[in-house]
């Protein structure tokens, strides 16, 4: 027989869960235009996971679920941390995630439009570099004992973006070799130089040009045959990952820098840069949210009278 208690246990955390998920895309409310971007990506994701699940995508259906979870993640930081993120900056974040996920992952536009994932590696070395500038900079306004140079600063931020960067290729890597994703695009390339190959075996890189095919073949007997030459497993795809990366992190890190080296704000790093929340800002917007869950509740209320009345 199953215990009760662990029913009633299960249900207090669904509607826990519930709420805590209410209260955060209240906070999204608080901007109208980032709420319109959010609502917008949203309902296009849960479309997306409808037909995901017609369909018994189940891979794409978790894909879908993570998406609905990380536009979350900016709400929740700025909860958890007392900070304010710009419209912009949280705008492009959901932007960026749907463009990775839904329209890459399962639309396949990494495979079907030459320079999606090129575009996506150059923004995500762009917002790391933001955020790991914000967070410094945070960490440098609002201690008394340290006290960063405006080169230190933007040198840690572009570093942390290049951290993200480095990190994102390890998981790319090992999901490739363990299980067989081919998240590493492959390129096939008309030449090769290998030392391996150097027929005198003395470790000299022995150059082939012009290759019109590779021939693959296995222990079983079947053959392979990649027409155009080589097939180059990943490497050329991670490097040029990192080095738009790196592109990305270099051009925020040099508006950042200016910006600091001015000791002013252009248009572009005040919506781009996070900020503490003052006590009196956070009164606001916890004043604002418990309104709106107010009239969402008469709202609710009028909709469950109407459908007990018949209406």
């Amino acid at each position: 027989m199953k215990d009760p208690g662990k029913k009633r246990g299960l249900f207090n955390k669904i509607v826990n869960m519930r709420r805590r998920i209410e209260d955060l895309r209240l906070r999204i409310s608080l901007n109208r235009r980032t709420f319109v971007i959010y609502s917008i990506l949203r309902g296009l994701v849960l479309l997306t996971l409808v037909r995901m699940i017609m369909t018994r995508s189940y891979e794409g259906a978790a894909i879908c679920i993570l998406s609905l979870v990380l536009f979350l993640v900016p709400a929740a930081f700025e909860e958890y941390f007392r900070i304010k993120i710009p419209p912009l900056f949280e705008g492009t974040i959901y932007v960026f995630i749907y463009a990775a996920e839904i329209m890459g992952e399962i639309n396949h536009y990494y495979v079907l439009i030459p320079g999606w994932d090129t575009i996506l590696h150059t923004l995500n070395g762009f917002l790391c570099a933001a955020l790991g500038f914000s967070m410094v900079y945070l960490m440098n306004r609002n201690s008394k004992n340290i006290n960063l140079s405006p080169f230190y600063l933007t040198l840690v931020a572009f570093c942390f973006s290049m951290t993200v960067g480095v990190i994102w290729e390890f998981i790319e890597f090992g999901a490739d070799y363990f299980l067989m994703v081919d998240m590493q695009k492959d390129f096939v390339i008309g030449r090769l130089s290998s030392a391996s190959l150097d027929p005198a075996g003395l470790g000299r890189p022995f150059v082939i040009r012009n290759i019109a095919e590779t021939v693959i073949r296995t222990a079983s007997g079947e053959t392979y045959t990649i027409a155009g030459g080589y097939l180059d497993i990943g490497i050329l795809d991670t490097m040029k990952d990192l080095l738009v990366n790196f592109v990305g992190a270099l051009i925020f890190s040099v508006i950042g820098y200016t910006a600091l080296k001015s000791d002013r704000y252009t248009a572009i790093t005040d919506k781009l840069i996070w900020r503490p929340i003052s006590r009196q800002e956070q009164k606001k917007e916890e004043e604002e949210i418990l309104k709106r869950k107010a009239l969402l509740r008469v709202r609710r209320k009028t909709k469950d009278d109407k459908k007990e009345n018949g209406d």
